[in-house]
């Protein structure tokens, strides 16, 4: 139901320096061969396969050529390059012995190493590249390795899916900022920092927050300013209570109800709609935990389809330790993925209110609705946080 609503947001063109994280919004080709030259991958000396064939045995290294080098002659018979890693090999070489392999004395180079083979030691152009192949042909996320080959093509800025305009509207009389003095029943403000950091993780920042008290008229005041982003959070007032009116004041604003209510623990209350403009409305449990369920599961996938990218798959990996079932309802618990061979160990957390929330868990691990306990052993699906 949520990817179904899932759309683009456009690109922006951003220098390179600035592409880390991002989703790359281009096809990539290679502006020419690579390696552009035929390069020595070792040190050693470059000469003629043709000669180590024929049984010559000893050369005369007539040039040394370093990396950025350009050789000044060709190779006369019996003769050879002194030459370092990355270094072009001439035309007239075409095989680089290592300098370990080689006996050097009195200015004359014996090879050893046999058997050779042409080419041997050279990385030949073109061989990872041609000019103009397709190296990326669909949206990625810029890693380091992503940068580092797009500098590597010559590319000083690139064209990246825009991220949406995202607004987060926290709720609870009890709940107040980090820095103000707390009284004996109010708890701080975490989810506005939770999320905000969850967010982060996928390159999106928090365009506008708000915080509103559990009241109808405030929240519909609050709701309809927030409605201008394209994106809309909201954390608390979305169950059963006496005062969790987000649901209705939602539907009054006219944001279209997509579901309410999903049957996992924690994250139950969950309500999810659409704006009047497109936008996508996410309404979750005040609990921080199931804030963190909610986003993992739901906005991150929503997310993902909006940039082009293909779901995060679970993975199914051992339990290392037994836990009981606690509801009939599909149970998301924090775990670590540790040890040798890899298992993921629950880690401590009472409920979703636990302020832990399973500090230092790596992965968010299913303990599905039709099975009992699970002993240590049983195969769990992870999803990575």
């Amino acid at each position: 139901m949520i990817l179904g609503q899932a759309r683009s947001f456009g690109a922006e063109i951003v220098p390179l320096e600035q592409a880390f994280g991002r989703v790359l919004a281009e096809l990539i080709r290679a502006d020419r061969d690579y390696p552009p030259f035929p390069r020595a991958t070792m040190d050693g000396y470059a000469m003629r396969y043709t000669e180590l064939e024929s049984g010559i045995r000893h050369f005369a290294a007539v040039e040394t050529i370093m990396a950025g080098d350009t050789s000044t002659r060709p190779l006369g018979s019996g003769e050879c390059y002194k030459i370092m890693t990355g270094a072009a090999v001439p035309a007239s070489a075409d095989i680089v012995i290592r300098r370990e392999d080689v006996e050097e004395g009195n200015g004359v180079i014996t090879p050893g190493g046999h058997p050779w083979r042409r080419y041997q030691n050279i990385a030949r152009q073109g061989e990872d590249l041609t000019a103009d192949t397709l190296v990326i042909d669909r949206p990625c996320i810029c890693e380091p390795s992503v940068i580092g080959l797009l500098a590597t093509l010559g590319k000083t800025t690139v064209s990246v899916a825009r991220i949406p305009r995202v607004g987060l509207l926290t709720t609870g009389n009890e709940v107040v900022a980090p820095g103000a003095v707390v009284g004996g029943v109010e708890i701080r403000n975490t989810n506005r920092w939770l999320l905000d950091a969850a967010l982060k993780k996928y390159g999106v920042e928090i365009n506008s927050w708000v915080h509103a008290p559990d009241d109808p008229h405030v929240l519909r005041l609050e709701l309809d300013r927030m409605l201008e982003q394209e994106m809309l959070i909201i954390s608390g007032g979305v169950s059963a209570g006496d005062a969790d009116y987000v649901p209705l004041v939602l539907e009054a604003a006219g944001v279209r109800r997509i579901f309410h209510k999903i049957a996992i623990r924690p994250g139950k209350p969950v309500w999810a709609g659409v704006g009047p403009q497109g936008q996508m409305v996410f309404a979750l449990p005040g609990n921080p935990f199931s804030c963190l369920v909610g986003t993992i599961l739901l906005i991150r996938p929503y997310l993902r389809a909006c940039f082009g990218l293909p779901p995060v798959e679970p993975l199914g990996l051992e339990l290392g330790s037994a836990r009981k079932k606690r509801s009939p309802l599909d149970e998301f618990f924090p775990a670590m993925l540790q040890g040798s061979p890899a298992r993921v160990m629950p880690m401590p957390i009472n409920t979703s209110g636990d302020i832990r929330l399973g500090m230092q868990a790596n992965m968010l691990a299913l303990h599905p609705a039709d099975s009992g306990d699970l002993e240590s052993g049983a195969a769990v699906l992870c999803y990575p946080i």
